[in-house]
């Protein structure tokens, strides 16, 4: 029971901080939406808010590499394509109000731990999507540079499609980046 509490909380936080940042992500509307008592965030993350966005950033990372692993042996561009398809999804489902809650912590934290911890997620989504688009086809010498471009364009492609509150500018910049993977294969 306890650790379904802790889950819940945890799996809130990840959707506050991906629709309303760091700075507007409550405590209290974590607590409401776990159904857990107030004297509860505390004894799930004794190290307080931060400890609970590290954890909620953990959780993110978590699932975005899982999804992106079930796409493994496939061709690079499928395996972009996925990528991409993780981001678009967020943005559809959220009608364009969730971004990425890893990049919300990294703008807005002035804390040097979560900004480490944003920066070692980035890098193991790099190297995940790295050795993926290598294994489907793109040669090795270029696979973590358009695995860190791909990244930064979904990154980039998901706040201007909030900010212009249209999915369009995320379709174009997929498309432009699905050609540079389809040209790269070796």
């Amino acid at each position: 029971m306890t650790s379904d509490v802790k889950q819940r909380m945890i799996e809130k936080a990840v959707v506050l901080l991906a629709r309303n940042g760091l700075q507007r992500a409550s405590f209290t509307e974590v607590l409401e939406a776990s159904g857990a008592p107030r004297g509860s965030l505390y004894h799930h993350f004794p190290g307080g808010k931060n400890e609970l966005v590290l954890a909620a950033m953990n959780e993110a990372s978590r699932r975005a590499l899982a999804t992106l692993e079930t796409f493994k042996g496939q061709p690079a561009d499928k395996v972009a394509g996925a990528f991409c398809a993780i981001w678009a999804s967020v943005l559809t489902r959220s009608r364009l109000e969730a971004g990425c809650a890893v990049v919300a912590v990294t703008l807005a934290s002035d804390s040097p731990l979560l900004r480490k911890r944003a920066g070692e997620i980035f890098k193991a989504w790099r190297g995940l999507l790295s050795r993926m688009l290598a294994e489907g086809g793109i040669p090795a010498v270029r696979a973590e540079g358009l695995a860190a471009s791909l990244i930064a364009a979904c990154e980039g492609a998901v706040a201007l499609a909030r900010a212009e509150n249209s999915i369009t500018p995320f379709d174009l910049v997929v498309v432009e980046q699905l050609r540079a993977i389809k040209a790269a294969i070796a």
